[in-house]
């Protein structure tokens, strides 16, 4: 027979389970709201950095930095691991597509286009996913969905109305678009991953992606763009240290790991921080103008993106 002390233990038992999962469940929402923060804050540290730097060299440098942090990380807590051949076409398309792609054509397209803008338009990619899976792999779009995608297209259009960028300027056009062509390419490897499973977890693959990256990025940056400048200054290895380690690394290891609880509606919700925080820092820290246009556009397309992101309450009452 228990004693009242063995008893008392027990029952005090799961309620301290509870309180350490909770505590644990805490310091995650603030990790992962800090890593969107951080995120936010790239756009307008990377406007900062190419000041110093040509865009190619920028880009090979910052995905060098993390790739390294991300290798010494896994070393250390013994979780390096050697991709397999099923583990190829992942580390192909997220290292040369979402990756290498976005980061160099969406720096090129920095030069001209502001901060502000440019994070809003290159967190588009929820909207052409739905329009690749229909047209591509025939998948059929739900009424959310349908609405979701025209609402984000409608601000989409707002933000490049007219009135808003200047036509007659082809470097201000061709960023808007690269930026637009940028959210595409990562939309084209979300249903790639989506579709396709590999061998290795995403955070295992993440330091063989950002070196796939990388290696054309240096070699495209040498011949292109000629030999990297050494003295440059101190303030682009302090941006460097915030694009590469923090933004990249770091970042990608909180969010991975907020992905394995939080549901995936909960997640893309999550995820439109980023842009507004973007957006705010860009006005605040850089002095960008938020303009009516932009504003009332990125407003519309977050609007859209959460509808597109949000699962209908009668599919979760139907799983529940």
């Amino acid at each position: 027979m228990k004693s009242p002390a063995a008893t008392g233990l027990s029952s005090q038992a799961p309620s301290l389970s509870l309180s350490i999962s909770a505590a644990r469940q805490v310091w995650a929402v603030i990790l992962l709201a800090l890593a969107i923060i951080v995120l936010g804050g790239n756009w307008p540290v990377m406007k900062t950095g190419l000041q110093y730097v040509s865009p190619l060299w920028f880009s090979a440098l910052r995905f060098a930095t993390g790739c390294a942090c991300l290798f010494a990380l896994q070393l250390l807590t013994g979780k390096c691991r050697l991709p397999t051949k099923r583990d190829f076409p992942l580390i192909a398309s997220v290292g040369l597509v979402q990756m290498m792609m976005f980061t160099a054509l969406g720096s090129v397209a920095m030069q001209s286009v502001d901060a502000g803008r440019s994070a809003v338009l290159g967190y588009t990619t929820p909207l052409w996913v739905m329009p690749v899976a229909v047209f591509v792999l025939g998948e059929r779009l739900t009424r959310r969905q349908t609405i979701g995608t025209l609402v984000g297209l409608a601000g989409v259009l707002v933000m490049l109305n007219p009135m808003a960028i200047d036509w007659q300027d082809s470097n201000v056009v061709a960023g808007n678009m690269l930026l637009l062509f940028c959210s595409l390419c990562w939309a084209m490897t979300i249903l790639h991953v989506r579709h396709y499973k590999g061998d290795s977890s995403a955070y295992e693959l993440a330091p063989w992606q950002m070196l796939t990256a990388t290696l054309p990025l240096f070699f495209m940056a040498r011949h292109i763009e000629g030999p990297f400048d050494m003295t440059v200054s101190a303030n682009f290895w302090s941006v460097m240290a915030y694009v590469g380690p923090l933004a990249t690394a770091f970042c990608f290891v909180i969010i991975n790991s907020a992905s394995r609880w939080m549901s995936s509606s909960a997640m893309s919700n999550a995820m439109l921080g980023v842009p507004v925080s973007g957006l705010l820092l860009s006005v605040i820290f850089l002095g960008e103008t938020l303009s009516v246009s932009l504003a009332a556009g990125g407003a519309i397309i977050l609007c859209g993106i959460a509808i597109v992101s949000v699962r209908a309450s009668r599919t979760k009452t139907k799983k529940a």
